[in-house]
């Protein structure tokens, strides 16, 4: 269910995070909201970097401009959450998070932790997803347009009817280690590309 937090709790908890962010550690305290339920909160421009927010619940919160600069958010459920305007989540954990249609369109994602995510209708048209680890993830119906995927890594992830036109940094080398193209949305050179090497993965999954 998730432990509940007062209001006025979670503003004190983010005033000495501030401080513990701003003096490197030598006052206040890391922020620890780690199975909290947060569900449709509305949080923006918060900076909570570096904090551990593993397994909260922030479905439907509205978290636009936020900042989660390598937060541990392992198993967070993040579903149809809004994380807009400059949200930054570099190096951020999200192993194992839940993040179905949730919008994360231009966000940051540099280098982030996707593995096994769901991220099954998410938007992320033109967030940066460079270096990011999306191993074992489901991108189905996820849209991907202009993202930024150089050096992304896309082993064993599920791409079912997933839009990846105008794609930045995509190679067909990142495509041939996916599970599935079925029915995905790629540019046409990519997409003779793996007609001709993996028309397989174009095939219905079994």
């Amino acid at each position: 269910m998730g432990r509940k937090i007062k209001i006025t709790d979670l503003r004190n908890i983010h005033e000495e995070h501030k401080i513990w962010l701003r003096t490197v550690g030598a006052e206040g305290s890391c922020a620890d909201l780690s199975e909290t339920k947060l569900s449709c909160l509305k949080m923006n421009q918060v900076n909570l970097s570096k904090a551990n927010l593993s397994g909260i619940d922030l479905s439907s919160a509205n978290l636009w401009g936020i900042v989660l600069k390598r937060t541990n958010l392992k198993g967070a459920n993040l579903r149809g959450a809004y994380l807009l305007h400059g949200a930054d989540l570099t190096e951020a954990d999200l192993t194992e998070a839940d993040m179905t249609k949730a919008n994360l369109s231009k966000a940051e994602l540099g280098d982030a932790k996707l593995i096994k995510a769901n991220l099954y209708k998410t938007k992320l048209s033109e967030a940066n997803l460079s270096g990011a680890d999306l191993s074992d993830a489901d991108l189905s119906k996820s849209k991907l347009n202009k993202t930024k995927l150089s050096g992304t890594n896309l082993k064993n992830s599920y791409l079912r009817s997933t839009d990846l036109k105008n794609v930045i940094g995509l190679t067909i080398e990142q495509l041939s280690e996916v599970k599935t193209l079925y029915k995905s949305k790629l540019d046409a050179e990519l997409m003779k590309e793996v007609k001709e090497k993996y028309p397989n993965l174009l095939e219905k999954p079994k």
